[in-house]
C-alpha cells in the first residue's frame, strides 16, 4: 500500500478531516510546538485537519482560530473558531483579531497592539498551474502573507510554521524569517508525499525587541537582577548590563538579543 493511502486511511479511521493532519502532528512531535493553554492561529485551515490537531494539543484551556477563503465546517471542539476570508483583506484581519479577543482595530500610535498568539501555522499553497516560476512566486507570496500575520500577532517568544516550496526566492524569504526569530530550520514530515517539493520552515522564538545586536546606546540602569547584573529598559524591553549598578547612566553596546530580554556590554 502506498504511503499516501496509509495516511488517508488513518485519517478516516481516526476522525481527521485530512491526511495533512499527520504533517502537523509530526512537526509537533519533532519540536514540541504546542503547549496546553496556547493560543494558535491556523492559516489556510480548510478543511480543518490542522485545527483538530492544534485543538487536541492545546486542550480546552487554549484557543485555536482558523482562517481560510473556503468555508470550514464547524468542529466539535468548543475552543476552535473560524474566520472566512483573505488575510490580505483588512476585514479578515479585523475579524481574526476579534476572534482572538483583542482590539480588532488597534491604534498603533497609542503603543504596541496586543499580540496574544503563541503559535502561527500555515499550510497555505497556491492552486498549481504547472508553470514552475509562476507557482513558486505565488507560493512565496502566500508565505509572506503568513509571515506578516505572524509578526503582527505573535507574542515575544512565539513560534511560526510555514509550508514552503524549493525555488529561487526561498533563500531571501528564509533570511527575512531568520531576522525575526531565534532560530529557523527546515523540516519535511514523513507524511509529505514523496513527489512533493514541499517542506516546512520551523521558526522558534519570535524576537520582538527595539534593539539589535551591535546597537550602541545610552541607558539608565534602574535595578539589579538576581545574578547581579544591572537592569536597563528600552521601550519596555529588558537589557542586562554586567558591571553596572542601579542609578547609573551608561553607554552600552548590545551583544545578544533574545525574545524577552537581551545583554549589553558597558562601553568604557
Amino acid at each position: 500500500m502506498a504511503r499516501k493511502d496509509d495516511y488517508y486511511n488513518r485519517a478516516k479511521q481516526e476522525g481527521y478531516r485530512a491526511r495533512s493532519a499527520y504533517k502537523l502532528r509530526q512537526i509537533d512531535e519533532e519540536v514540541d510546538l504546542f503547549d496546553r493553554g496556547d493560543t494558535v492561529v491556523d492559516l489556510g485551515a480548510a478543511p480543518g485537519g490542522w485545527l483538530q490537531v492544534a485543538a487536541e494539543e492545546v486542550t480546552e484551556a487554549g484557543t485555536v482560530v482558523g482562517v481560510d477563503l473556503q468555508r470550514i465546517d464547524e468542529l466539535e471542539h468548543p475552543h476552535v473558531e473560524t474566520v472566512r476570508g483573505d488575510m490580505t483583506d483588512e476585514r479578515t484581519r479585523y475579524y481574526l483579531r476579534k476572534a482572538l479577543g483583542v482590539d480588532p482595530d488597534p491604534d498603533e500610535s497609542e503603543g504596541t497592539p496586543d499580540r496574544p498568539v503563541d503559535v502561527v501555522v500555515s499550510d497555505m499553497a497556491p492552486n498549481m498551474t504547472g508553470e514552475y516560476q509562476l507557482d513558486h512566486a505565488r507560493s512565496i507570496h502566500l508565505c509572506r502573507q503568513a509571515f506578516d500575520t505572524a509578526l503582527e500577532l505573535l507574542k515575544p517568544g512565539g513560534d511560526f510554521v510555514v509550508k514552503v516550496f524549493d525555488g529561487p526566492d526561498l533563500a531571501d524569504f528564509r533570511d527575512d524569517v531568520e531576522a525575526q526569530f531565534q532560530y529557523v530550520r527546515a523540516y519535511t514530515p514523513e507524511a509529505s508525499r514523496k513527489r512533493s517539493s514541499e517542506r516546512y520552515l520551523l521558526a522558534r522564538g519570535r524576537t520582538d525587541a527595539p534593539v539589535s545586536a551591535g546597537d550602541r546606546l545610552t541607558v539608565d540602569v534602574t535595578d539589579v537582577g538576581e545574578e547581579g547584573d544591572g537592569v536597563a529598559r528600552v521601550d519596555g524591553y529588558t537589557l542586562f548590563v554586567p558591571g553596572t549598578e542601579a542609578g547609573e547612566t551608561v553607554e552600552v553596546v548590545v551583544d545578544d538579543v533574545k525574545p524577552r530580554f537581551g545583554f549589553a556590554e558597558r562601553v568604557e
